[in-house]
C-alpha cells in the first residue's frame, strides 16, 4: 500500500512538476518585496523617475477621476495627460500605498502572461493539451517574467490574451459565443492604446480584409468549378473555424462570410473599447488644438547601412522596454531549428510546407517587426507616415516591435512541442531548455530586473558590511527628509525645481515643480522653459540637442557635465555652479530650488540658501535655496 501512494505521488510530481517552480518563484518574489519593503532596489529611468511620481501626484492630489484640473508639476499640467483611471494597472495605485501597487504590479504582469499563454496555448492544441501541460504553462511563465516597461507590464503580457478572446470570436463556438464580446471589450483595462491597441486594431482589420478577399476567390472558384472542385479542397485546407469539418465550397464560403461579419464586430466593440477606456487620451490626441512638443521632437535619420544594423541589433536583443532576454536562450534554439527544419523540408521536396508551416510564419513576424522599427529611422518613410495621417505627428509607429516578446516565446514553445511529439528522452530535453529560458529571464540583470537588484544589492551589503551606492525606494524618494523640509521651510504649495536629481522626487512628495519628465506637453511651455536652462545648454551642445530635439525631460542642466541627475548616494558633478536664468525662473512662479550640490554662485542666480537637510541614513543631503 505504501509503494502504491508514493508511486501515486512520484506519478503526480512528475506530472505537475512544473507547478513547484512556478509557485516556488511567486512566494520568492512575494517575500523579498514585501520583506525588504521599501528598502528594495527598484528600476528608475522611465519607472520611478516617470510613472510612480505621476501615480502619487494623482493620490496626493486626488486627481484619479477629476476632470478640467491640472497636476503640479511641468508648471501645471491637464490630468488629462496622464495614465487614464480605466485601467487595472492605475486602480492597483487607487486602491494601494504605491509601493504596495507597484510590487502588486509585478506579480499580477507574471499572473496574466502565464494563464493568458495557457489560455491561447490550450485553444489552439485543442484536446491534446494535456500532453503539452508542462510546456505550456513553463513557456508562459517564462514569458510572464520577463521584465518589460512596468507601466505597461499587464498591456506585454496581456497579447495572448487579446488573441485568445479574438480566436472565439472568430470560431463562433457555442450557444453564447456573442459572450466574448464583452469579454473583449474589457480587454483595454488590461492593455494600453498607444503601445499595442492601435497595432492589434490594424492587425484584425488586416484579417477582415483578408478573410473577405479569401471568401471572394472561393466564390469565383466555385463558379468556375460548378461545384466541390478544387474550391473544396482548398477550403479544406485553410478553413480552421469548423475544426477540421469536410466543406463543400459553397458552406465554406458561408463560413467564411460569417467569421468575416464576427470579426468585423470584434474590431468594431474593440476600437470602443480603447476609446472608453483611454477617452482621456484620445480627447488630447483628437479635440485638442495645443501644439505639443511632439511636433518639434527631432527623430533618427539613419543611413540604409545603419538601419540594417539596428534592425539585426533589435533581431538579437529587443529593445529596454520590452526586454523578453530572448538573444540568450530562445534565439539560438529558434535559429538551430529554423534551419534544420527547412533543410528537412527541401530534402523530402516539400517547398510548400515551409511557407505554411507556423513556425517559420512566426519568424517572418519578427523579422517583419524588427524591419518596421529600422525603418522608422528613414525620415522619407516616417514623413510620409505623418504626412497621410496628421494626429499621429510624432507617433512611434515602430513600436510593432513589442509584440516581438510574446512572438518569440510562442516560436518557442513550437519547438519544445514538435520535441515533445519526437519521443520520451526529447520531451525532457524540451523540459530542460524551457527551465533554462525561465533561469536566463530570472538570472539577468537588466534596467527593470528589480528582484535580481534588490537580491543582489541586499547580498552584497551583507557580505561586505557596508551599503552599496544606488538608491533603494525609500532612500530615493526620502519621504521623511522632504517632510522635515517642508515643515521647516513653511512650504504651501509654491513651484520650485530640482538640481542634482530627478524632479520625480519632489512630485513624489507633494512639491509642484516647474521641471519634470513627460512625453506630451506644451510646446510653448518647453520653449518658456528653455528660457531658465539656456545659459547651460549654450556651454554644451549634446545637452542643447537633447533637449531642443526631444524636451521630454525638462530638467535644470549642468553646464559642464552632460547628466549630473543621480540615482545614487554620490552626486557625480565636477562643477558647483548652477548654470540658469534665475529672472526666467521667477518669471514662471519658481520660488524654491532644490539641490544635491552645494552651489557656489547661487547669489548670482539670485539664489539665497536657506539650510542644509540630511536623511537619518545619511544617503541624501539636500540644499534648499529661496529665490
Amino acid at each position: 500500500m505504501r509503494k502504491l501512494v508514493e508511486r501515486k505521488w512520484f506519478l503526480w510530481i512528475t506530472k505537475y512538476w512544473f507547478f513547484f517552480p512556478i509557485i516556488g518563484f511567486l512566494l520568492l518574489t512575494a517575500a523579498v518585496f514585501f520583506g525588504y519593503g521599501e528598502r528594495s532596489y527598484i528600476g528608475v529611468h522611465d519607472n520611478m523617475d516617470l510613472f510612480l511620481a505621476q501615480f502619487q501626484m494623482l493620490k496626493n492630489t486626488d486627481s484619479f477621476w477629476k476632470h478640467g484640473v491640472d497636476v503640479p508639476f511641468l508648471g501645471g499640467v491637464s490630468r488629462d495627460n496622464l495614465p487614464s483611471e480605466l485601467s487595472l494597472y492605475s486602480l492597483l495605485f487607487m486602491i494601494f500605498p504605491t509601493y504596495t501597487a507597484y510590487v502588486l504590479g509585478l506579480l499580477g504582469k507574471i499572473l496574466i502572461g502565464m494563464i493568458s499563454f495557457r489560455l491561447l496555448a490550450g485553444e489552439l492544441i485543442g484536446e491534446a493539451y494535456k500532453k503539452y501541460r508542462p510546456a505550456v504553462y513553463m513557456t508562459g511563465f517564462a514569458y510572464g517574467i520577463c521584465w518589460f516597461f512596468p507601466a505597461y507590464g499587464f498591456a506585454f503580457a496581456s497579447i495572448p490574451l487579446c488573441v485568445w478572446l479574438l480566436l472565439k470570436i472568430y470560431k463562433g463556438e457555442g450557444k453564447y459565443w456573442y459572450g466574448w464580446y464583452a469579454a473583449l471589450s474589457a480587454y483595454p483595462l488590461l492593455s494600453y492604446f498607444s503601445y499595442h491597441g492601435i497595432f492589434i486594431l490594424g492587425y484584425l482589420a488586416l484579417a477582415v480584409l483578408w478573410l473577405f478577399g479569401r471568401g471572394a476567390y472561393l466564390r469565383r472558384r466555385k463558379g468556375r468549378d460548378k461545384g466541390l472542385g478544387t474550391a473544396a479542397s482548398d477550403a479544406q485546407k485553410v478553413c480552421t473555424v469548423c475544426a477540421g469539418q469536410k466543406l463543400s465550397a459553397h458552406e465554406t464560403v458561408r463560413c467564411d462570410n460569417r467569421s468575416v461579419w464576427r470579426l468585423l464586430g470584434a474590431l468594431f466593440v474593440l476600437a470602443i473599447g480603447f476609446v472608453v477606456c483611454e477617452y482621456r487620451l484620445f480627447g488630447q490626441m483628437l479635440f485638442s488644438d495645443e501644439v505639443t512638443i511632439r511636433s518639434s521632437i527631432v527623430n533618427a535619420n539613419l543611413s540604409l547601412p545603419e538601419i540594417f544594423r539596428e534592425i539585426g541589433q533589435v533581431f538579437r536583443e529587443g529593445i529596454f522596454h520590452a526586454d523578453g532576454v530572448h538573444g540568450k536562450v530562445v534565439l539560438p534554439i529558434c535559429i538551430i531549428y529554423f534551419v534544420v527544419n527547412n533543410v528537412l523540408y527541401l530534402r523530402k521536396k516539400e517547398g510548400k510546407a515551409i511557407l505554411r508551416d507556423p513556425f517559420n510564419l512566426l519568424m517572418v513576424f519578427i523579422l517583419f517587426n524588427c524591419v518596421v522599427y529600422g525603418l522608422y529611422d528613414f525620415e522619407p518613410l516616417r514623413s510620409l507616415v505623418e504626412k497621410l495621417i496628421p494626429p499621429l505627428e510624432g507617433w512611434q509607429f515602430n513600436r510593432t516591435i513589442f509584440f516581438n516578446p510574446f512572438l518569440w516565446y510562442a516560436a518557442l514553445f513550437l519547438v519544445l512541442r514538435r520535441l515533445y511529439d519526437a519521443g520520451a528522452w526529447q520531451m525532457w530535453l524540451a523540459n530542460g531548455i524551457v527551465c533554462i529560458a525561465v533561469l536566463a529571464v530570472i538570472l539577468t540583470p537588466n534596467r527593470y530586473n528589480d528582484l535580481y537588484s534588490t537580491c543582489y544589492n541586499r547580498a552584497y551589503e551583507h557580505f561586505h558590511g557596508q551599503e552599496v551606492d544606488e538608491l533603494s525606494y525609500e532612500q530615493f524618494y526620502a519621504v521623511d527628509l522632504f517632510e522635515e523640509i517642508k515643515a521647516d521651510i513653511g512650504y504651501q504649495g509654491e513651484w520650485a525645481a530640482a538640481y542634482g536629481f530627478h524632479p520625480a522626487v519632489l512630485e513624489y512628495n507633494g512639491i509642484a515643480t516647474l521641471d519634470g519628465y513627460l512625453g506630451f506637453y506644451s510646446q510653448q511651455y518647453k520653449e518658456d522653459f528653455r528660457k531658465i536652462i539656456a545659459p547651460a545648454l549654450e556651454r554644451v551642445e549634446a545637452t542643447r540637442i537633447y533637449y531642443d530635439d526631444w524636451g521630454a525631460r525638462a530638467y535644470l542642466y549642468s553646464g559642464t557635465d552632460l547628466s549630473i541627475v543621480s540615482a545614487t548616494k554620490t552626486v557625480y558633478a565636477t562643477d558647483d555652479h548652477i548654470y540658469m536664468d534665475g529672472k526666467a525662473f521667477a518669471a514662471l512662479g519658481g520660488e524654491y530650488l532644490f539641490s544635491r550640490i552645494k552651489l557656489s554662485n547661487a547669489a548670482e542666480a539670485g539664489l539665497s540658501l536657506l539650510g542644509e537637510y540630511t536623511a537619518a541614513d545619511g544617503s541624501m543631503t539636500v540644499y534648499v535655496y529661496k529665490h
